[in-house]
């Protein structure tokens, strides 16, 4: 996509999901926007106003008529000239009016590449422009709310925030540097390794809101697995809150890996059940429980069933864990403890338990809180911003080099080396927002957008 994206060019796409509806909106952006107004609409709308206009093809008669609103440059989404043609919903007429558009010039805008613009004429950081997907995919309200605010600049603010203060500090450091007879008395300063104290403190910050708002992004994948007739489905239902699983008495009912998105406390939770897991079984179900334990393999968490009939500390119990993927975390899970003298009770042992009853309901909250906790998720605040998982990897490698700076500082007054931490620093702070952005890494990006977005 890189090699595609000009602003000589101009591009047009349907903004609107494809099929029947109520309006469809043609989005065009660039330099041949204004020509292909007045050939669409015989005139060029006043800005920022809409107006309603015939839709002309190429021998002056209607194809549609509806809404236009043209946007000059460089007050719009883009920072170049734009047009939004809004005419009636459905699949031929607005096919028809985008060929039309495409026939005066325009080339079909690739995914993202109407904000990919906007990141390059800086009406956006690229926060701000991942935001932008974050909130159309949002699937829970603190989601899109926290999109909202990303979009509105909140995350990049804190970034920008800690850029400075970094800033600060290098300039501090290295005008210690230029002045060499007063380095050490000067990188010895209480107020320096304070200065110090306080970036590494706000970077903290940012990382524990960054996780946050990757987790109301991304969510938890979680694996149910245990032997057959555990209640494997039933603490799906459970967890889901509807029949989404079958539920026999039949050992071995579920085949194969049935997966279900639900909303914890505004955390997307990604459930799958598996298969039974036991030695001897047949063809299609053999196949079910290669595919459980591959599917446990990409998992976040294991909840693994036990029959709360069974003993604690049941010697057969370590024989089947030894099978499931060591590096995974897991839960026992004792299912059942309608049938026995417990009480509902979580248990930090390691691994850690969680005692339920599936049938009566009891102990379910526990686990509930318990996943919660797995993922290090909190309750969504107020401040929380949308945030993607290579925020988090630029973070750490930022927190990363703000440690090697202070070891710097106060084990060897070395302030060449603690300058140079310090720029790492902010470069890696610089690749979340953009400053530091490879064309590759924007095309992976922008990719993932929509056509008209």
């Amino acid at each position: 996509m890189a090699a595609r994206t000009s602003a000589s060019e101009t591009i047009a796409a349907i903004a609107t999901p494809a099929g029947r509806g109520g309006v469809a909106v043609i989005r065009v952006s660039g330099p041949l926007t204004t020509s292909i107004a007045q050939a669409v609409l015989v005139d060029i709308p006043e800005p920022r106003r809409a107006v309603f206009r015939e839709f002309r093809d190429d021998h002056g008669d209607s194809l549609d008529n509806g809404l236009a609103i043209f946007f000059p440059a460089p007050a719009s989404f883009t920072g170049e000239d734009v047009l939004e043609l809004q005419g009636h919903g459905g699949t031929i007429i607005s096919d028809l009016l985008l060929s039309r558009v495409l026939a005066l010039g325009a080339r079909l805008a690739e995914p993202g590449e109407f904000s990919r613009r906007a990141f390059l004429n800086d009406k956006l950081d690229l926060t701000q422009a991942e935001a932008i997907a974050d909130l159309i995919d949002s699937s829970t309200q603190q989601h899109a709310r926290a999109a909202m605010r990303s979009l509105q600049g909140q995350f990049s603010a804190t970034v920008q925030s800690l850029t400075d203060a970094i800033t600060q500090l290098r300039m501090h450091v290295e005008a210690a540097i230029d002045f060499p007879e007063e380095e050490i008395d000067f990188l010895a300063d209480e107020r320096v390794l304070l200065q110090m104290s306080q970036v590494q403190q706000m970077c903290e910050q940012i990382i524990a809101s960054a996780r946050q708002g990757a987790l109301l992004r991304d969510g938890m994948t979680v694996v149910i697995a245990g032997r057959p007739n555990a209640g494997k489905s039933s603490l799906l239902n459970a967890l889901a809150g509807h029949d989404a699983a079958i539920v026999t008495d039949i050992p071995g009912t579920t085949r194969d890996v049935l997966r279900e998105r639900i909303n914890l406390d505004g955390m997307p939770l990604h459930i799958a059940d598996t298969a039974g897991l036991r030695e001897h079984a047949d063809v299609v179900e053999a196949e079910g429980i290669r595919r459980a334990h591959q599917e446990m393999q990409r998992a976040d968490q294991i909840l693994y069933l036990i029959d709360a009939t069974r003993s604690v500390d049941d010697a057969t119990l370590q024989q089947e864990v030894a099978v499931l993927p060591p590096a995974i975390p897991i839960t026992y899970v004792f299912n059942k403890i309608d049938l026995t003298d417990r009480e509902p009770a979580l248990e930090s042992s390691v691994p850690p338990r969680v005692f339920v009853s599936i049938v009566t309901g009891a102990g379910i909250a526990l686990l509930r809180e318990h996943l919660k906790q797995c993922a290090g998720f909190q309750s969504a605040e107020s401040g929380t911003v949308s945030a993607r998982r290579r925020h988090l990897d630029a973070l750490a490698r930022a927190r990363d080099h703000l440690t090697e700076a202070r070891i710097q500082l106060i084990e060897h007054r070395a302030g060449e080396v603690m300058a140079e931490e310090l720029r790492r620093a902010q470069q890696c702070l610089g690749e979340i927002t953009g400053e530091f952005s490879s064309d590759e890494l924007l095309g992976r990006i922008f990719s993932s957008f929509c056509i008209g977005k």
